[in-house]
């Protein structure tokens, strides 16, 4: 496990400044980040992300299934609370009446390393319609499943499986198996393994429930690294990011701004 994932002050200081130096230029190429935009995003943990954002003048909404997230998610943001330029939902995104929850419709949508969780992932893609603005866009980053460390083995406890790349590809049940041996949280990487997403489904999605691809970036190493490593974030090497699958096992992170086909 890396340090800033137990220093949770540490990784919310990291979600800002890697938002503010590679998340907002990438959306900005395609929409005006001005104070007057509403932004949601769901699975926002302590909230670094929408940090960056209020931080520019925007409005965020946060909505996060882990209550204990949010207790620091306020305290680190109490001034955005008390000016109201932050609110915070602590529900199952799909248990949330955007009618009644959402005073408003929003200008972008994040998901950053989240939709990799998400059960049901065309379900929730093709909802995320009905509370966008007009012109809005959705923001995801992640990684693809079978990039080295898709399985998300670097948060284990294991310091043999943490440092171990590409092992969460072992079928379903040799995998179990060997998170059971070392003493890992079965159910919780088991469930990556069930909701995982290559770039090629989720293109598939985007183009299933009504979207275009706006903008995409393709990264050989993630921005996130250079807080973890002290490595340049790279963009991926042009001829693999056009090897349908292939890229998949080089390539630890994506960037994709789509909007619905209809939403101008």
């Amino acid at each position: 496990m890396f340090e800033f994932h137990g220093d949770r002050k540490r990784y919310f200081d990291i979600q800002v400044e890697n938002t503010k130096k590679y998340v907002i230029p990438f959306i900005a190429r395609q929409i005006d980040l001005t104070k007057a935009n509403r932004i949601l995003e769901i699975g926002c943990g302590e909230a670094g992300v929408l940090k960056a954002f209020t931080d520019l003048g925007c409005t965020g909404v946060g909505v996060e299934l882990e209550e204990i997230r949010l207790v620091n998610a306020r305290l680190w943001m109490e001034d955005e609370l008390k000016s109201g330029k932050v609110s915070f939902l602590s529900k199952d995104i799909y248990k949330v009446d955007a009618t009644t929850e959402f005073s408003s419709k929003f200008d972008v949508i994040i998901l950053k390393d989240v939709i990799e969780h998400i059960h049901d992932q065309p379900k929730l893609i093709a909802w995320m319609k009905t509370f966008l603005n007009p012109g809005g866009v959705i923001f995801f980053g992640f990684p693809p499943w079978q990039m080295p460390f898709g399985g998300h083995q670097q948060v284990m406890k294991n310091k043999y499986l943490s440092k171990l790349p590409y092992f969460h590809l072992l079928p379903f049940g040799l995998y179990e198996w060997v998170l059971k041996i070392s003493g890992e949280n079965v159910p919780e990487f088991a469930e990556i393994k069930q909701t995982k997403i290559s770039i090629e489904r989720f293109e598939k999605i985007v183009k299933s429930t009504g979207y275009s691809v706006v903008q995409m970036e393709h990264y050989l190493l993630n921005p996130i690294y250079e807080y973890k490593f002290g490595w340049k974030a790279r963009k991926q090497f042009n001829l693999i990011r056009h090897l349908w699958y292939v890229r998949n096992y080089l390539t630890t992170c994506v960037y994709y701004l789509i909007k619905p086909v209809d939403n101008n």
